[in-house]
Parts: structure tokens; sequence; C-alpha cells
């Protein structure tokens, strides 16, 4: 009632204000501040309202406003102008925006540089951009918005972890992922799901990344190839992605932003589930079944496990079990300038996700405090100190996989007639699990209370720069940052259990140090000689990683439900690690300029890594790039350029990055162990490691075109990329009988190659109406094991049972292998081709692992759209993975248990007859007639060859296409808030995984992949859904 209150009075207040106010006709002319022509198009707008005009052909215009009003002339290309009319006529000169067409961007190191002289490949996103994505993990803000990024999305609830890889992989054995810089330090973006073992699966503990705060981040820029990221050395073999927080700036009032989000959380994509048969098999009603094989549901009275009569109907489990989940978002910042020198950026921000998913939930508070201050004589100095925290706290993070207390497994798997409610008190008197089978199943309520997991981070992120500028062209900086974190981890299962009649209980904690030191100087000079200008840069870096983890479990419990250490059944297992790794490092760059419009940077970096052995610890990294900006020439050689073509550059470049060797890879060593009678054990790597193994090399080498057309408002980036990365850290099989099952050697060469193409423009530009602008990301790489090593074909990246993801020589990066469905060989056969059956009317599965398919997207497309009208603002993504395909495991399981939909046919479970052939007595084929019942066929295709069954049957095309996101918003006239003390407020709505336009996979969302620690990305098995989320955002300024 307040608020409604607040609002009558402002409008009140207005209203009394637009009666009393006088106005006056403005009217004049614009033209360029240059050539003195007329411009056709300029917007008019009384500053602080939605008053306003376009220019005519001949530019002019003719306006009312209030008296005493400003007015703002602004145009794509041109400087924004404002004047207050001291009468009726004026004349109106804008200059081109000169910094619009010679942008600055953040490069490597933070050196800024005109985006014009890079002769690489540079994509920036606005921190606007990435809150508008309202996402818990900042990777996944990505989606879409960068050509050639590829963000893979783990699947283990709110906060899980995701993979960004950018142009594909370059490494069998790494990770695949760029290197993260936030205002020039590196973080440690790690994968916490790195277990995607088949049966016993560990929690996603999340990635890095998701410990920071979208509303704190500038901007974004992504260096994609080995030339922009080659200043990094050893640690840029992925690409690197630099990220700018904010800071202080000069704002109207206080300079404090409140903005709070609420979001309400529901299950976007669900696997396909029949709801015509019950619990049971073959026809038959069985109270202790745990499948959907029994009678059709027709209402017939039945006894229940408890003993009780029901009728037969089916239920929706999933809806009745999972609650609407909650996500409150709040973020409080400050922004100002504080003296004429010094300004401050400092940010509180909560995350609270209740997730739908009982008792799972992520909390994380991020503080941070960025203080700029330029001082000294003629203000040549300039310090830059920011200090962050993170405290992230997740609570119990879901288990995918074959795991029973895995609850969608549970879900998607239960009886379709069992009513999982029923079992909500999941207890009984005796303390003991309630469920309608002992064994081999949990009740969901039962571990949502009693199977507990939780994990806490704190981070500190901080960094220090001090800067002394010599002259307007020569200066030195010097910068230390650090990146610290320190997890805990508690996991409780309670007695009474099918896992457990006692209990369990472990503790863990892992620590992470990485120190870096910089320290540049730098000269810039044009004009050194006649049009000819340069610059060199020349530094050093001090980078230190340490790490230590320490975890103890206590197995099963004495006392039961006592959780500690020394109350286990035997001796606690203990284990422990230390890691450190040290690279130190000198680079230099040297650029030279001619009039403006062509660039050539040669730049080299020197490692020396403490990983590996000194004879070959120092390598070198070079690179070379060149950008002609073809416009220009044109100009300042006396030629005339098209008046549509504003701008047209083309660049090349080539350059030598790599991938470094972790710790203590060089040298066998012992590991000491307890064995369960308390025993001190020694226990050896089977890999045995190679003291001669250098760093994994990738040369690239990149071409491109950059054009901006009719007044800035079109324009079109377009790059060819080829990489090589040879010298693979890869471990080969060795006999045996030596000791070993594997030795460490440098070998292979994975080759990407493939285009970008981003698109830009202002579609619709009416400050009276409608502005629309568009951004398409549209990308195509081919990722390809050129070689192995010698009489090597193959090398496992992952996978399980009879299925694997492969590195295949002279065949695409990620294979997917496995049994297949046996098929007619012989081409002069009439049944060429036709699957074989046995003699019971069931596909027989091939002995040996066939190809199956592809994890790598042929496309991947990203296409924004922006529009505005008045004080309105509506936008919204769409994004598509197009080509690969993927193994589901989900699909598997349901049709094996029957609650797949594909397990019956129009309502019906008439018996299948398989089109396929059947061997004859002659040696030949005869076309199959036999009949076989859908339990029997279903349960065999997805049992027979190993525990996944034909993995033929299961395979699937990986394409994709939906609506990612879409944001309404509605900012409040200033006029509104003339008498509050609010400079400026907004509210809206906003949504996540809006709609599934494309799939194939009846119902299980393609990117819900298995895990993502591991390269291995082609195939989901029981993942937890794709969550859709519908936002209310509010936001105010004072």
């Amino acid at each position: 009632m307040n608020k409604k209150l607040f609002l009558f009075a402002c409008l009140f207040l207005c209203s009394i204000h637009l009666m009393l106010a006088q106005t006056q006709t403005v009217s004049g002319n614009i033209v360029d501040a240059e050539n003195g022509m007329p411009l056709p198009g300029v917007n008019v707008i009384e500053k602080g309202t939605s008053n306003g005009v376009s220019s005519d052909f001949d530019g002019m215009f003719s306006i009312e406003i209030d008296e005493g009003s400003i007015l703002q002339f602004s145009m794509l290309g041109y400087v924004t102008q404002e004047i207050k009319p001291d009468g009726s006529e004026i004349q109106v000169e804008l200059a081109p925006d000169t910094e619009a067409l010679d942008e600055v961007v953040v490069t490597a190191l933070g050196i800024k540089r005109e985006k014009k002289s890079l002769g690489y490949a540079l994509q920036e996103v606005g921190g606007e951009s990435l809150t508008q994505a309202r996402e818990n993990n900042l990777a996944n803000a990505m989606t879409g918005k960068v050509a050639g990024l590829q963000v893979v999305r783990g699947s283990g609830g709110p906060a899980s972890s995701s993979k960004i890889v950018l142009r594909g992989n370059n490494s069998l054995t790494g990770d695949n992922q760029p290197l993260i810089v936030v205002d020039g330090v590196p973080m440690d973006n790690f994968t916490g799901a790195a277990n995607n073992d088949y049966w016993n699966p560990s929690p996603d503990m999340g990635n890095g990344l998701g410990d920071l705060n979208p509303e704190n981040i500038e901007s974004m820029s992504v260096l994609k190839g080995a030339s922009a990221a080659a200043l990094y050395g050893s640690r840029a073999g992925n690409g690197v992605i630099l990220i700018t927080t904010k800071t202080g700036k000069k704002q109207e009032g206080l300079g404090v932003s409140y903005s709070t989000n609420i979001g309400f959380q529901s299950i976007f994509s669900s696997p396909e589930l029949q709801d015509s048969y019950g619990q049971g098999s073959n026809g038959q009603y069985d109270n202790q079944s745990g499948s959907s094989w029994g009678p059709k549901i027709e209402g017939q009275t039945v006894e229940n496990a408890e003993g009780e009569q029901e009728q037969l109907r089916a239920y929706d489990n999933l809806d009745n079990y999972f609650d609407n989940g909650l996500n409150v978002n709040h973020s409080l910042s400050l922004q100002q300038q504080v003296t004429d020198g010094t300004s401050l950026f400092s940010s509180v921000n909560h995350l609270d996700d209740e997730s739908l998913i009982p008792g799972a939930s992520l909390e994380r508070l991020n503080l941070m405090t960025r203080g700029v201050s330029v001082f000294g004589k003629d203000d040549k100095w300039k310090s830059d100190v920011k200090v962050q925290y993170i405290r992230a706290t997740a609570q119990n993070r879901p288990l995918n996989g074959v795991n029973i207390s895995n609850a969608f497994a549970t879900m998607y798997l239960l009886p379709r007639s069992l009513d999982v409610t029923r079992y909500e008190r999941a207890t009984d008197e005796f303390g003991n699990m309630r469920w309608y089978v002992p064994t081999n199943s949990m009740n969901p309520y039962w571990a949502a209370r009693n199977n507990l997991n939780m994990d806490t981070r704190d981070r500190f992120m901080l960094n220090g720069s001090i800067r002394h500028d010599f002259n307007d062209w020569l200066y030195a900086e010097v910068k230390a940052g650090a990146d610290l974190y320190t997890t805990n981890t508690e996991s409780k299962l309670y007695s009474g259990s099918p896992l457990s009649a006692t209990g369990r209980f472990s503790v863990g904690k892992n620590t992470f140090r990485e120190t870096n030191y910089n320290a540049i100087i730098s000269a810039t000079k044009d004009d050194i000689f006649g049009k000819w200008g340069g610059s060199v840069t020349l530094g050093g870096n001090l980078m230190e990683q340490e790490s230590s983890s320490i975890s103890g479990n206590a197995g099963e419990l004495e006392v039961p439900n006592l959780f500690a250490l020394n109350n286990g059944i035997g001796n606690p297992g203990i284990s422990e690690s230390y890691s450190n790794k040290k690279i130190n490092s000198a680079f230099g760059t040297f650029q030279i300029n001619y009039d403006g419009f062509l660039f050539v940077d040669v730049t080299g970096r020197n490692d020396w890594s403490s990983t590996l052995s000194a004879d070959n610890r120092s390598f070198f990294y070079p690179s070379v790039s060149t950008s002609l900006v073809v416009t220009d020439m044109i100009k300042n050689t006396g030629g005339n350029v098209p008046d549509w073509i504003n701008f047209a550059k083309v660049r090349g470049s080539y350059a030598e990055v790599g991938n470094d060797l972790p710790a203590y890879q060089l040298y066998n060593f012992y590991n000491i162990g307890k064995d369960p009678n308390g025993n001190t054990t020694a226990g050896r790597n089977g890999t045995l490691y190679n003291p001669d193994v250098k760093s994994e090399l990738i040369r690239s080498t990149e071409f491109g075109l950059d054009a901006r057309f009719f007044n800035n408002r079109f324009g079109v980036d377009f790059s060819y990329y080829k990489t090589n990365a040879t010298r693979q850290l890869i471990n080969l099989p060795l006999n045996p009988l030596s000791g070993y099952s594997s030795v460490k050697v440098n070998a292979g060469d994975i080759e990407n190659k493939g285009f970008e193409l981003m698109l830009n423009g202002r579609l619709l530009d009416n400050p009276e109406g409608l502005n629309w602008d568009m951004n398409l990301n549209f990308s195509r790489n081919v990722n390809t094991v050129v070689e192995l090593a010698d009489g090597v074909t193959q090398y496992s990246l992952g996978g399980f049972d009879n299925l694997a993801i492969l590195a295949v020589e002279g065949e695409p990066y990620g294979e997917i292998y496995g049994t297949k469905y046996q098929r007619v060989e012989d081409e002069s056969s009439p049944f060429f081709g036709e699957i074989i059956v046995d003699g019971d009317g069931i596909p027989l599965a091939t002995s040996e692992k066939e190809r199956l398919g592809n994890q790598q997207p042929d496309f991947l497309l990203g296409f924004s759209n922006s529009f505005s009208y008045k004080n309105f603002s509506l936008s919204f993504l769409l994004d598509a993975r197009i080509g690969g395909e993927i193994y589901s495991g989900t699909n598997r399981a349901i049709q094996n248990a029957g609650t797949g939909a594909e397990t019956v046919t129009n309502g019906n479970r008439d018996n299948i007859v398989v089109d396929g052939v059947v061997a004859d007595e002659n040696g030949g084929f005869a076309e199959n007639t036999t009949e076989v019942s859908p339990q029997l066929y279903w349960q065999n295709i997805t049992e027979r060859s190993g525990n996944l069954g034909i993995n033929e049957a299961n395979i699937y095309d990986a394409t994709n296409f939906r609506l990612r996101s879409i944001n309404l918003r509605y900012d409040l006239p200033t006029t509104w808030l003339d008498n509050t003390f609010f400079n400026s407020a907004y509210a809206g709505l906003s949504a996540n995984n809006v709609w599934m336009i494309d799939s194939n996979l009846n119902g299980v969302d393609p990117e819900s992949v298995y895990a993502t620690g591991t390269n291995a990305v082609g195939f989901e098995n029981l993942a937890s859904p794709t969550i859709s989320t519908v936002f209310l955002n509010i936001g105010v300024k004072f």
C-alpha cells in the first residue's frame, strides 16, 4: 500500500509540474562539424524525458520543450552534444566520434590498444549483457555471446560446473579451457566435476568462474587465437578471457545502486514418460517390482506395498516430489569519484538459491572494494588496489548417474503407478527408511534428509598495482596479485538405509594459492620518423602455485550416527597430497605503425617452468601480427572511400603458445598410505614418467576482415584460423611385465581449423519510436586428430562399460564408439544393411565397438536482439548447437524400466516384430516374422552386450535450438523521481531457458552432460534436468 501511495504521489507531483511548466518551440539545423554537410536522422531528445524528434533530410528539426530544458543531439558515429537553448533557433555542429572508430580495448597483460591496430580476433562482452543473463555461474552467461566459444554445462544442480572451450580442443589430456584473468591477475578456474564413474559418481563441486559476481564486471575481452594470447606463454594454449571489474566513476547523487532479482525455478526439460502401464512385470501387477512392465492402468483395484487396497492410476512423481525453486539475489554497490584524483567502487552481493531439488541449495556472499588513485606531481603516479572476498556454501549437491541416491533417476525409473508422496514420512518407528522395496533403491525423501553433503569455500582475490608516467610516452608499472581459497567438505550418511546399517562419515580440506608478480616498462610514440610510430614493452612475471589436500573417511560407524573419524569400524582412511609449481617469465612486444593505417606487432615470451627438467624447462613463444586499415590508407593517400563504408581492415597473424605439464610428472615416486590394519604401505603410480618430456606446442595462423557500414550502423567481422597442437602429453600403453601400465611421452598432432562470423546492426533508429539492435555469432570448427604416436591409432578420452569416447588418428576429436546392431554386410545380398535378429526375434549386437558418432558440434549459433521504445526495453537471445551426437543413458534407463514413452505405442503394448532378418539354415537370411513382447525387446536392447545394451539404440543427434533468455525492462521517467532521493529506478521481468524450439532426445536436454571435468562430453547419464527460471528484477540508484 505504501508503494502505491508513493507512486501516486509521484504522478500527482509530476502532473502539477507539467501544468505549471512553460513550454517553447526550438527549431534549427544540424550539420557535420568537419564538412558542414546537413545530417539527417539525428536524435533530438529533451533530456530526462522521452520527448524527441529526428532531423529531416536537410538536417532540420523542430521540437516543443519546457523552458530551461536541455536538448541532447546524438547519432551513431558522432559525439553526443548537449545544448541549453537560449532562443527559438539554434545551429548545431556534431563532430565525428573518432573514439568510436579508434575503439580502445583491453588486450593481453591488461595493455590497452586501439582495436583497429590488432592483427588478431578479439571479441568483447559488456558487463550489462552478462548481468542480464541472471546465471549463478558466470561461464553460463557467455553462452551464445561469443563466436567460437562453446559452454559445456554440467548437470549437478544450482552450483554445478561449466566448461568453456574456445575454437575446439587442443589437448588430449589437458582440460582445454582458456586462462581466466581478472584485472590482470590469473584466477584458478578449477572444474570440480572430474569423476564420471558409471556406478559411483562424485558430486559436481562447481568451477572457479561460479564464484564471481557478474554485477561487478565492467567488460570481458575474449582473446581467441594464439597471437592474442601469446604474451601468456605456456598458460595460453587454449585462449584467454580477460575480465575487467568496475571502478569508481563520477555519479549523480551518492552513487549508490541497489538491485534485487527474485527467480522462480521449474523443470525446463525432462524425459518423456508413459502413463499407460503400471508397476509389475510381464503384464502382471507386483507391488515389489521396480519397473513398469505391469498391467495397463484402467482403474482396477490392487494391493500396494503397504498392504492397502487402491485403484491403479498413474502419478506425476516429478511434479509431486520436486519443489518450485527460489533464487534470490541482492546487490548493493557504491560507485563514485571520491576526490579529484581518487575513485572508489565497493559492492556486496548475496545469492541464495534454494533449488527445486529438496535439500539442495547454494548460498554465496561476494564482497569487493576497488580504489584507483592518481597522485604526485602532475598526477604522474597511479595506484589501483582491489580486495575481493567470496564465501560459497553448497548443501546436498545432487549425484547423477546410476546411483541410488540420485533423486532424478529415482523419479524417472519409479513405477508409474506408485505414488512417491506416500513415503514422504521417510522413517518408521524404529528409525529405518520406509520404502516400497527394502534393498537396491532409496526413498528420495529419506536421502534428502539423511544422505547429506556440504562444502564451504572461502576465497580471497587480491591485486594491487602502481604506475608512474615519466612523460606522455613512457611509463612503468608494477603489479602483484593473489588468488587464495580453502574448501572444506563434509558428508554424512545416517543409519537405516540399504547403503549402510550404522552410517558413514567423511571430511576433507583443500587449499590453493597462486601469486603473480609483474613488472613492465612501456614506451609509445607516434610520428617518430615522419609518419612512422611505434611502441615497445618489456616485462617479467613470477608465478607460483601451491595446493594441498587432506581427507578422512571413517567408513562404517561403530556407534550409529555419531559422526567422527575416530568412530569408524577399523582405522579411518586418510589421504593427503601437496603440489607446488613455479613459472618465471620474460616478455616483450614491439609494434610499428605507419600513418595510423598499417600496424605490425611482434611479441615474444620465454617461460622457465619448474615442472620440466633443467634441459627442457625453457621455452620461447613468439608471435607476429599485422593490421591494415584499408579505409584510412585510401583517405591518407588522397583517395576517396564511398560514403556508405565507414571502416574496413584486414588482419593476419602467426603465433606459438603452449600447454604446460602438471607438477610432479617427471619422476616416479611412492605414495605413503595405511592398510585396514593400520600398517604403513607404499604404492607406486602405474604410469612410467619421462624426464625428457616437453610442454605441448601450439602453432596458429589466422586471417580476418573487419568492416562497418552506413554510418557505423552495420558491421561484419570474419575470421579464419588453423591451429596445430603438437607434442601432446599422453600416456602410451606398456607391457605389464615392465611393472607399469603406461609411459608418458610427447606425441601426436591435434588440428583445429574453422571460421567465425560476427554480424551486428542497428536495424531501427528512431528516438520517437522503436529502436532495434541485432547481433549474430556463427562459427564452424573442424577438430581433427592428425596423428597420435607410432603404432597407436586410438587414445581413450573417457567413457564406461561398452561405450568409449576416443581420439582416433585421422578422424575428428571425440569419436563415440560402442556396440551397434548386427547388420547384413554382404553388399550383394538383397538384405544388405538390414538388422539381424536371433531366433527369438531380438536384435543382435556387434561383438566389437564401432563408430557411432562424434561429440563435436558442426556449427554454433548465437542470435541476440534488443528493442527499445521510449522507457521500455526488450531483448532476447536465441542459440543453437548444430550437429554432433550424444549417447543418452537416461533414455536407455527409462526404456529398460518400462517408464519411457517409447515403450508404449498409441496407448498399448502390442507385440513387436522387428524390421530385420534372421539367419536361415542355408547360411543366408530370411525376413523376420517372430513376435516379441515389448518388455523382452526393450530389456534386451538395453542390457544385451553390457550394462548399456546396444549403444546404437540410444545415440541421438545433439542438435538443439532454443530461446535461451528474454528480458523486459521499464525505466521510470526521471520526472517521476524529481521529488525523491532516487536518481533512477527500473523494474523488469526476465527468464532463462524459455523454449526448447528443437531437440531430439525425447525430452532430455542435450546440455545435461554427465561431467565437465573430462574431455569426453559426448554422453549423459540420468543427469539432473535443466532448470527454467522466471525473474522479477528491481533496481534503483540514489
